[in-house]
């Protein structure tokens, strides 16, 4: 815990030691403890940006969210900040694209995930469509997804059913029901007070919010799958506005520092924390299971035809050969695992 809050002071320092001279100031938000990854990634992206302008832009960093995890899109959108991040799940119906990121089995680790999400989000204008109002500074990922629960080991398919779970939305909400799962959709800063008060049995989460959701002294069981049971698709987002109003070595600044770049930061700092909770875990002497090949097989034929759907959705959305977008996707997953 210390490293990340010695970050957190060095950085907020860097961006205070810039601002007397400043032009432009970003308002920041963030719906996560200030010592959680993404809220870390996101004051590196700040600290360089900072440095790619000569200081002409800083970050003011709020002292709370604008707004709840399912209504930061819109308070970015509505200018109740500049830059934020938001979980497309969260806002069911509304990004349909984005859910290429969260199938079963895409990888084992947040970065090389995130920089192919990117790459392949932005070179198909399609993806942008979907977040009208908001500039994009780029698209990634959490961790692959376990199933953590306080009640049994989840050993096969049927031990998933009859007991309730929290999700997050997004495909991983069809994936669960898929395998027969009680589901209730809820954001992740819930999971602490519906664990605690025995409201819900599990929930499904990358390895790294048992620590930041302080759920980690109540989950008895977890289950990993080989390539992740699932996979959370977030965007990190500029009000259009504000962008608009940069100057034009100010947005050079700003992209500089976004795109590949950020997708690398923060999914850095979320396999960092990934691996420290997974070793947390088996300090709170978690039963660890590994999915073995009859789940995974078990699990495959239950989501196959999930694929199937989204091609014919994210095509009815305006994607062309949405189905090789997908293959393009899984190939720069691999080229980035090198």
């Amino acid at each position: 815990m210390k490293r990340p809050l010695i970050f957190l002071a060095a950085a907020v320092a860097v961006l205070g030691a810039g601002g007397a001279g400043a032009q432009t100031v970003l308002t920041l938000s963030s719906w996560l403890p200030p010592t959680h990854g993404l809220s870390v990634g996101q004051l590196e992206w700040c600290a360089l940006v900072e440095k790619n302008s000569g200081n002409k832009i800083k970050c003011n960093v709020l002292p709370r969210a604008v707004a709840n995890p399912p209504g930061t899109y819109d308070a970015v959108k509505n200018g109740l900040a500049d830059v934020s991040f938001t979980v497309h799940g969260y806002t069911p119906g509304r990004f349909v694209l984005t859910q290429m990121a969260e199938f079963p089995f895409l990888g084992d680790s947040a970065e090389p995930i995130s920089v192919a999400f990117n790459k392949v989000a932005m070179k198909y204008p399609q993806f942008a469509q979907e977040h009208q109002g908001v500039h994009v500074l780029a698209y990634f990922t959490h961790g692959p997804g376990i199933v953590f629960n306080t009640k049994r080991p989840v050993t096969k398919v049927e031990d998933l059913q009859g007991l309730k779970w929290r999700v997050g939305g997004g495909m991983v909400n069809e994936i669960s029901k898929s395998l027969g799962m009680n589901v209730t959709l809820k954001p992740a800063p819930d999971s602490y007070e519906l664990l605690s008060g025995g409201v819900m049995d599990g929930t499904l989460f990358p390895a790294e919010s048992t620590e930041s959701f302080k759920i980690d002294k109540i989950i008895k069981y977890a289950t990993f799958f080989p390539g992740g049971l699932y996979n959370t698709s977030f965007v990190f987002m500029m009000n259009q506005g504000k962008y608009d109003k940069l100057s034009p070595e100010e947005k050079k600044a700003v992209d500089a520092a976004s795109g590949e770049v950020a997708a690398r930061i923060i999914g850095r700092q979320w396999d960092k924390v990934d691996r420290r909770a997974v070793a947390l875990m088996q300090a709170n002497n978690v039963q660890i299971t590994k999915a073995d090949s009859r789940f995974v097989a078990d699990v495959k034929a239950r989501t196959s035809t999930l694929e199937q759907k989204w091609v014919q959705d994210a095509a009815a959305k305006g994607l062309p050969n949405a189905d090789k977008v997908l293959a393009e996707f899984r190939s720069e997953i691999a080229k980035a695992s090198k």
